[in-house]
């Protein structure tokens, strides 16, 4: 028997984290060797448990599945992630390839689809659903980096859209500064720097350009 795959499961939902561990455990050659219900968690347990593939959602509390795929691409760039989604428009589909995903599959595809995923993405390929190879094709083709010039993506630094949002989840200055390490006049620094690329001035404003952006989503 070939080396088993270790897969590490982030996702918020419990009950799909559940699915998909069960449905994974029929795989003689798949093992899931870690979980995590929080995009702060994700890193720690890549390097803790060190997963050939992560299986990540997009849309988490605490950090959301662009950064923590980011995050893992800079700090534990042999591990392979596969973005698992509702959402298949062109910005969650994008920003997450940009990020370092290997695959993107939507939330209703089959269990082959995520089990041929997985071993495309182990043997260095990419893997699209099929839905998600059309939109990127058609956003490839229209230039789309020129097409949202304000997004939280071009403008903000990766630690100011970890500020964005978690203050779009109402986490207090203080919170912020907790959960970031740096002092609050840093997490102010950061929240001055945000309003003034976005030119938005209210917290009710910028919590709407978080979700609009795909950095969090207020379904909980």
């Amino acid at each position: 028997m070939g080396m088993t795959i270790k897969i590490m499961l982030a996702e918020d939902h419990q009950i799909v984290r559940q699915g998909l561990r069960n449905l994974l455990a029929a795989e003689p050659d798949m093992q899931v060797v870690a979980e995590a219900d929080n995009g702060r968690k994700v890193l720690p347990r890549v390097k803790e448990f060190a997963p050939n593939v992560v299986i990540m959602d997009i849309t988490m509390p605490g950090l959301n599945g662009i950064e923590a795929t980011r995050q893992i691409q800079a700090e534990c760039p042999g591990v392979k992630v596969i973005a698992l989604s509702m959402h298949s428009d062109s910005l969650f589909v994008l920003n997450m390839l940009k990020a370092g995903a290997s695959g993107y599959l939507l939330k209703d595809c089959a269990l082959e689809d995520l089990v041929r995923a997985i071993r495309t993405v182990v043997g260095h390929k990419t893997y699209l659903s099929p839905g998600i190879s059309d939109v990127v094709i058609k956003d490839f083709v229209s230039g789309w980096d020129h097409a949202d010039p304000s997004g939280a993506f071009s403008v903000l630094t990766a630690r100011e859209r970890e500020v964005l949002q978690l203050m779009a989840e109402g986490k207090s200055t203080n919170q912020i500064a907790d959960c970031l390490c740096v002092s609050v006049k840093t997490v102010e620094s950061h929240r001055k720097q945000i309003m003034s690329k976005s030119g938005i001035r209210s917290v009710a404003e910028l919590t709407k350009y978080a979700i609009r952006q795909g950095l969090t989503s207020l379904e909980e």
